[in-house]
């Protein structure tokens, strides 16, 4: 038996009904996805900088000069510096492909005893991908970097290092 003209109408009604509810809800989670990406991307700690690539060098081979002082990405060596607490500065290359490999270098730049002491504390709490050394040709007392990120300042502050550090630690980076 036809369904009247009615009905017909009803169930059409219906449908187009369910489907405006649809495209109305996909359209608030999509709004919602991207706030919240927005957010993400807007908490995240120290200060984006352009990607130079990840090229490998040999040592003492020249190359463009970094976009960061320390870097934050470019060209470096094709290995990497042990993890954890080094007493005297790293070379930029090596420091690069740490960075690359997932790590977190944190730098201080003073004859501080107590300041160096306190940031080896804080990194001798990760097993590994974060390193410590001193950088003596900085324009800030402590410099936190990762691949295309860095964070520069003058006085300690614990919640910031390791804010930093859990954000971007183990990230790794090669194409």
């Amino acid at each position: 038996m036809a369904k009247r003209p009615l009905e017909r109408g009803m169930n059409r009604a219906r449908r187009q009904r369910r489907w405006a509810a649809v495209a109305v809800a996909l359209v608030i989670v999509a709004a919602g996805v991207a706030y919240f990406a927005y957010r993400a991307a807007a908490d995240l700690p120290g200060t984006k900088t352009p990607d130079q690539g990840n090229r490998h060098v040999q040592n003492a081979e020249s190359h463009e000069p970094y976009n960061t002082d320390p870097p934050t990405s470019g060209p470096h060596l094709p290995y990497i510096a042990p993890w954890g607490v080094h007493t005297r500065p790293i070379q930029l290359e090596l420091q690069v492909h740490n960075l690359e490999d997932g790590g977190v270098v944190v730098q201080y730049n003073c004859e501080c005893p107590e300041l160096a002491e306190q940031l080896k504390k804080i990194v001798q709490g990760y097993d590994k991908h974060v390193i410590l050394a001193p950088y003596l040709s900085m324009n800030t007392r402590i410099a936190l970097t990762a691949w295309t990120r860095i964070d520069t300042f003058d006085d300690f502050d614990e919640r910031r290092i390791r804010r930093f550090i859990n954000a971007y630690r183990g990230i790794d980076h090669h194409r």
